[in-house]
């Protein structure tokens, strides 16, 4: 049985006091999750938010199920590389996961399948989960290309890690449904995560334990549907992340449609 996982993705989103209302807010109304729950904040951050969810999770046993979680890693393990974070750096901060390949880094900073696969593989030798992002453009998907690009973007990662496959975690996430408020049907998403599950059995025995979250403009109202697929094992969540009673309606789904 897999345990689902929500993660949200805040994006460059936040300060220090919209940060600590936000935490309060899902920590307040998050209880005992049946679902394992991650924030991805931007790297600023990480040393409040770390501090904050430590701080409280004494008086608010909640706190201790949030998770959390950094947007991107380098492809480097130490060097003169500026501006850059290692693996190693977000260890020191407690990270659980770490976001990798999402399509805004592919897109606007040109990342390369194999950059995203030097990224995986640094941050499992750190001890820390990457969720490793896949997806197509509209014009990808129109000329018929989805599944070519997807399975294209995990056979980059699986090449180099291999050895510890099951050990990562895979988001779909179609670019034409990110921030545009469009959204694949559950069934458009259930076909591609059934393609991304064979493609990991067919690599690992241990393909069981790995899981694939849609990671495409998932919100309170859709959520229960896309959440209720066989191959769906959570969700990355953008903007409904921002808002507390939205993550919160997310989580709540995503204990209910456990696998």
């Amino acid at each position: 049985m897999v345990r689902k996982l929500i993660a949200g993705n805040w994006k460059m989103n936040g300060s220090l006091a919209a940060n600590a209302a936000l935490l309060d807010a899902i920590a307040a109304g998050l209880g005992e999750p049946a679902c394992d729950v991650a924030v991805c904040v931007p790297a600023p951050y990480l040393a409040s938010v770390q501090a904050q969810i430590a701080a409280k999770a004494v008086v608010n046993p909640a706190y201790s199920a949030i998770n959390l979680g950094a947007q991107d890693v380098s492809a480097h393990e130490q060097g003169a590389f500026t501006g850059e974070v290692s693996a190693a750096m977000l260890r020191d901060f407690g990270v659980r996961y770490c976001l990798v390949g999402h399509s805004e880094r592919r897109q606007y900073h040109q990342e390369s399948d194999e950059a995203v696969a030097q990224k995986a593989m640094h941050a499992l030798a750190a001890g820390i989960t990457p969720i490793v992002c896949v997806g197509e453009t509209l014009a990808q998907r129109d000329a018929g290309a989805t599944n070519e690009v997807v399975r294209r973007q995990l056979a980059a990662v699986i090449h180099t890690n291999g050895h510890c496959i099951s050990e990562i975690v895979i988001a779909y996430e179609p670019i034409w449904a990110i921030g545009t408020g469009k959204t694949a049907s559950p069934e458009q998403a259930q076909a591609v995560h059934a393609v991304l599950r064979a493609q990991l059995q067919a690599a690992s025995q241990q393909s069981g334990r790995v899981r694939i979250l849609y990671g495409g403009s998932m919100n309170a109202a859709n959520a229960a549907a896309l959440l209720g697929q066989q191959d769906i094992d959570g969700g990355l969540i953008g903007g409904a992340s921002l808002k507390a009673p939205d993550f919160l309606t997310i989580i709540a789904n995503a204990g209910a449609n456990r696998a």
